[in-house]
Order: structure tokens, then sequence, then C-alpha cells
């Protein structure tokens, strides 16, 4: 994987690059759609690539692993084979899942040993399997195992979670190095920073990221309740270490502010299920605001869904109708809203990368967290 900057913005630390990978180049700052268990949900790939536009899509290890299982996706030819999408995947390790179990897990030096929330089976993930695990899915960006500690955390705890990352970050990358992919091409891997909201234990932590040197790095432990404001100043302590040749990856953000406030503080990587699980619930991004489509308001709005987008949803359908889906429940109303949201974030981060390459993105970014953030 080699990563080229294009341009750097000089009001802040945005810039464009981009990431040449075996299965194509993906153009940063990039959001990636979720597809956790091989498929964005609600989302055929067709529409993924032709309408949405989606560069990489993420798949989840944890979930993979334990459906349909290596064994299926080793006899496919890999993840891109079996689901036939021909552009980059990212995996994560699953960590974050497998630490959410929090009644059903048990974390030791070795690893982590947990249950399966689908029939109670037990199973255990190490830095070692976690990448066999992902040489057999796949992808081409594959994650270190971590432990990502909940939000509030004691000082102690987060200090203790961070080393036992960084223990199991030199073994997973042992284990990588030694082992080659299984389908003849070469995946990168990525350690994550984690250290809670504590300013020191984030310095230590993307220090220590930094000198091994890999293809990127990602950024944990954020969005996971702390204050908005907190995560933008870990964001900065963090970018401040992480060296900007190589791609940052901040994991799980987020709204379409917290995207763009990414991006001025030079984060390159961005993936969120908020476009798809809001969307299923009536929520729609605009470039005008939020709108929840389920308010009586939009029961005879019959102009489009967005007048500024690009998606074919949102001129084929109006407010009006998606309104009525939603209230009888039927599915097509989860799907639209679904393609809608996704082709709106591509948007939102292709327009950035505009605004960058044009030399105006941070007046531009100013204004739009303010227009974005505005509920209609």
């Amino acid at each position: 994987m080699k990563f080229e900057i294009i341009n750097k913005d000089k009001f802040s630390n945005a810039k464009t690059g981009k990431i040449y990978t075996d299965h194509g180049i993906i153009e940063t700052p990039i959001f990636m759609p979720v597809g956790t268990v091989g498929s964005v949900k609600g989302v055929h790939q067709k529409e993924l690539d032709e309408d949405i536009k989606a560069q990489i899509i993420l798949g989840n290890t944890y979930h993979l692993y334990l459906r349909p299982g290596t064994e299926t996706l080793e006899k496919a030819g890999g993840l891109h084979k079996f689901i036939n999408w021909n552009k980059p995947i990212l995996t994560d390790s699953g960590g974050y899942q497998v630490f959410s179990l929090s009644e059903i897990r048990k974390i030791t030096e070795e690893g982590v040993m947990f249950r399966s929330h689908i029939d109670g089976s037990k199973h255990l993930f190490t830095p070692e399997n976690v990448v066999d695990t992902q040489r057999s899915i796949g992808a081409d960006i594959i994650m270190a195992l971590d432990e990502c500690p909940p939000y509030p955390s004691d000082y102690a705890y987060a200090e203790k979670s961070m080393e036992l990352t960084h223990r199991w970050l030199e073994r997973g990358i042992r284990h990588f190095d030694n082992t080659e992919g299984k389908f003849g091409y070469k995946q990168a891997y990525f350690p994550i920073v984690q250290g809670s909201t504590f300013k020191d234990l984030r310095i230590r932590s993307a220090e220590t990221i930094a000198s091994f040197e890999r293809e990127g790095n990602a950024i944990g432990g954020l969005s996971v309740g702390e204050p908005t404001e907190k995560m933008y100043e870990m964001l900065e302590i963090v970018n401040e270490i992480l060296p900007d040749t190589k791609p940052r990856y901040l994991m799980g953000v987020g709204t379409p502010e917290n995207i763009l406030e990414g991006i001025a503080l030079g984060t390159d990587m961005f993936d969120c299920v908020m476009p798809t699980r809001n969307g299923r619930n009536g929520m729609l991004f605009t470039w005008n605001g939020r709108i929840n489509i389920k308010n009586q308001k939009w029961e005879h709005d019959f102009s489009p869904l967005d007048e500024f987008g690009t998606s074919f949803v949102d001129s084929y359908y109006s407010k009006a109708y998606l309104r009525h889906l939603m209230k009888t429940q039927e599915r097509l109303a989860s799907q639209i809203a679904s393609i809608h949201n996704l082709a709106f974030y591509l948007d939102l981060v292709r327009t950035a990368r505009e605004k960058i390459n044009n030399g105006v993105f941070l007046e531009w970014k100013n204004k739009m967290v303010k227009q974005l953030a505005q509920r209609l």
C-alpha cells in the first residue's frame, strides 16, 4: 500500500491524497460505508459502486469469523469475490465488538475469550489469530487487535489497557510480517492509538504506534460517549504525532460535522454506521441540515429529498413519499434513506477534497458545520 499527498490546505491541517491498493485507488479524505457482515445494510453493491460512488467499504472480523466463517470465505476466494466487490475493503479486528460484550468476555494477556452472541459458543481472539482471520477474509487493509476502554475510564484502567494494546500490537506485527496473504495480493496492517481522554496517554500511544512505521495508523477509543470537544482535543494531539505521510484513520466517527472537523485536524479516513442506522430510523442528512422524515411537516411536501443531492433517489422520490413509506414500515423506506445518506456522506468528502485542492476549505468548513447541524 502506498500513500501520496496531493495538496495541503494553507489554513488548517486538511490535505488531499491517494491511497494505492491492489484493488484500486482511494482518494482521501474518504468516508467508508460499513458492511459489517459483508453487506452494507439494504444497499446493493451496484448502488454502492455506481450511485453512491463508494471507493472502499468495511467488513467486521468478529461477525465474519462467526458467520459465514473463514472456511467459506477461503473457498469463495476471499470477501471480495464472495460479495462481488472489486474495490478495496478494510476490516477491523473485531476488538470493539468483543469488548462491547462485557458480560460474556474475559481479557487476558493472551487475548480475549468471549462467547458468541449467536449461540453462546466460546472463542478466543489473540493478536495472532485475528491476523490469520483477516488473511482469510482478504481485506486490503486490516487492523491490529486492541482493547477499546469504555468512557469514562479512570486513569489507571486506561493506562493498563493502552499498554496491553501496545504489547498485543508487537505480537500482531511479528505474526503479520511472518505470514503471507492467501489470495495473491498485498495487505496493509494498521495499528490503533488508544489512551481514552487522557492527554499524556494519547501522546505515549501515538508515539508508540508511529514508531512501528506501518503503512497507515488508526485512532480508536473516540466517539464512545465523550464530549465532542474532548474528541477533537484528543484527535489534534494524536495527529500532531502521527506522520501525515501515512493515512490517519479515525475509527467509528461520525456526524457530517465530526468528519469536517476531523479533516481540518488532518484525518484522512472515516467510517460510521450513522448514515444507514439513522436512515433506517427516518433521519436524512442533507446539504441544508437534518430531516426527521417521520415528522408531519413533510406529509404534503412533494419536493425532492435533497435539492442538492447527487443520488438518483434524491430527485426520484419526494419527502412526502418517503414519509409515507416510513409510516407504513415499508422496507423500501430504509433502502431509499440509506442510499441517500451514504451518497450524501460520499458527496461531503468529495466536496471537501475539491475545497482543499482549490484552497478554500477552512472558510467552507466553518460555514458548513453550522448548516449541516441544523434540524429542518
